[in-house]
């Protein structure tokens, strides 16, 4: 039987849970974390990460924009969902759904990784409020060669049954293990970052998620409309992303009209935890040429 994640239990120290909420939206309980004033901002994490993810961004954003960051369905402290919501167009459309339960109304989406594609499938639907996106090391293209061929099957069979999620949970309780996981991002963390991460990992419900999220991800049909999307697109890369290389990005400028590029010298697929600061001025930069910002 899989493990969940439980806030009363697990969350008791969880970064920023003074923001924490649970809002219900698209048949689940979805985790929320919501600080600042000003113009809305929505974070969507990667594969296998949470809102903890933007621990130290949120508070950073929150100066000058009201944060949005969620858990994407089964992941952290959200519960799990069918294999459809965790399809890049079942979760687009889920998170839709959660943001008008919560009245929202952001003007820019912040995506890391596969969060990414999903704000863009968001924003290439008509009506969403979005007029902007910033994607980080984002996951917008089809693994080619090999990998590609192999990558979907295998996530696939991980996410048949609870024994592999299981067996990689109990794994994830050798620290070699995580670290030799979040080196192969690229990316070096601090301790609060890899407890973290280790927490997420030893949760079976969680790896569940993540399984099931990759088994159900196909980004053929994204990259065929990439060349529609209108809203502007900020790419910012990691040069040392070892996940996606920083060429995928280089390609997706070349296939979107509205894109943009920035670099974060020397960092990871985890760039953003890598260097927020930076992070947060590449974003805040961005809003202010959109001119989504608040006035300063």
């Amino acid at each position: 039987m899989l493990d969940r994640l439980i806030w009363d239990r697990d969350g008791r120290d969880w970064p920023n849970g003074e923001a924490s909420t649970f809002v219900t939206a698209a048949g689940m309980q979805w985790h929320v974390q919501r600080m600042g004033e000003g113009p809305e901002v929505l974070l969507i994490h990667g594969t296998g990460a949470s809102t903890h993810s933007w621990r130290a961004l949120i508070p950073i954003l929150a100066d000058s924009f009201s944060v949005i960051a969620v858990d994407l369905p089964g992941h952290g402290f959200t519960s799990a969902a069918s294999g459809y919501r965790l399809s890049l167009p079942g979760m687009a459309g889920a998170l839709a759904d959660l943001i008008a339960e919560l009245d929202a109304e952001p003007v820019l989406g912040v995506g890391h990784s596969a969060g990414a594609a999903i704000l863009a499938q968001m924003a290439l639907k008509k009506g969403h409020p979005l007029r902007g996106v910033v994607s980080v090391n984002g996951a917008l293209l089809p693994l080619g060669g090999v990998a590609g061929q192999v990558f979907s099957p295998l996530a696939r069979i991980c996410a048949a049954g609870p024994l592999i999620p299981w067996f990689f949970a109990s794994r994830a309780a050798n620290p070699t293990v995580l670290e030799r996981l979040i080196r192969e991002t690229g990316s070096t963390l601090d301790p609060e970052g890899m407890d973290l991460y280790g927490r997420l990992a030893r949760n079976s419900g969680h790896v569940a998620a993540a399984f099931g999220m990759m088994a159900n991800w196909d980004l053929r049909t994204l990259k065929r409309n990439l060349p529609r999307l209108q809203v502007p697109l900020l790419l910012v890369t990691g040069s040392n992303d070892r996940t996606v290389p920083p060429s995928h990005s280089r390609q997706v400028h070349r296939l979107a009209p509205a894109t943009e590029l920035a670099s974060l010298s020397g960092l990871g697929h985890l760039a953003h935890e890598e260097d927020p600061d930076a992070t947060a001025a590449i974003i805040s930069r961005f809003a202010h040429r959109l001119k989504v910002a608040a006035a300063t």
